[in-house]
């Protein structure tokens, strides 16, 4: 899909080494293992609840990703979507990526009956409440 000159597509088997090098400027807690990310990658793809979009630029080069779930909840009486991770190159930053990659997400979770799109973020909190999100809760985790 196209946002004003962007292209957002749903991620292929062969995007996996430009999703990981984006993915590993985005992980702080943990390192990225290559063998690992390589099945996840795969069985991400392959399942219906779960989508990775890209970005390309107009040489065709991945600059910006997004990997989201459904799943259902009790409290909102049906589904749900979560954005697990979001990032977009530095030099990509700032030309509506972000809001494409989140948009073309939301129009997937739609097409889900999803009742609403939660997230977690530490570093984009402006950006998130910029395009329409709320501060909902405290978001806690532990490390296993």
């Amino acid at each position: 899909m196209g946002h004003s000159g962007i292209s957002i597509r749903q991620a292929r088997v062969d995007d996996e080494l430009s999703v990981k090098s984006l993915a590993r400027l985005l992980a702080t807690t943990f390192s990225i293992e290559d063998d690992v990310f390589k099945k996840l990658f795969n069985q991400i793809i392959d399942n219906d609840d779960a989508r990775i979009h890209v970005s390309t630029d107009e040489l065709g080069a991945i600059n910006g990703y997004l990997l989201g779930f459904v799943h259902d909840a009790f409290f909102a009486n049906g589904t749900v979507a979560w954005i697990e991770e979001m990032y977009v190159s530095e030099t990509a930053r700032r030309n509506g990526i972000g809001l494409a990659l989140e948009r073309e997400f939301e129009a997937w979770a739609r097409d889900r009956d999803a009742k609403l799109i939660a997230l977690a973020t530490r570093r984009a909190v402006s950006f998130y409440s910029a395009v329409g999100y709320e501060e909902s809760a405290v978001y806690l985790r532990r490390i296993l």
